[in-house]
């Protein structure tokens, strides 16, 4: 069984950083793709970034580029997302998912694994 966690939301101002983390227990054999999507309140939920666990290739949202960082920690089989120059509309639920592939893909519904998620709020 996998599961994903996700740690490090909080409270900041505009300008502000925060790192969120995606910790993965359990095994996923082969590689697969690890995305961040957050939600705001009554919008759909978005594709941030994803990484390729085997390659490390990153994909971001244009809302993001420039501002956010994926990485991983193959031993802490966690991925990290820095977030640096929040933004108010950057306020949302994010969560942590994993698809069993090596592609990318920015649609929720081809991930076969999600977290939590952990709410992220940037006051102005």
């Amino acid at each position: 069984q996998v599961q994903l966690v996700e740690s490090g939301g909080g409270l900041v101002q505009a300008g502000d950083s925060l790192r969120l983390s995606c910790l993965r227990a359990g095994r996923i054999f082969g590689n697969y793709f690890t995305a961040w999507f957050r939600q705001a309140p009554g919008k759909d939920r978005d594709f941030v970034a994803g990484i390729s666990w085997t390659s490390g290739t990153t994909y971001y949202a244009d809302s993001v580029k420039g501002r956010f960082t994926l990485s991983r920690e193959n031993a802490k089989k966690t991925v990290y997302l820095q977030m640096n120059s929040l933004k108010p509309e950057d306020t949302a639920v994010y969560y942590c998912a994993a698809r069993l592939s090596s592609n990318t893909s920015p649609h929720a519904y081809e991930y076969d694994y999600w977290g939590q998620g952990t709410q992220v709020t940037v006051s102005s």
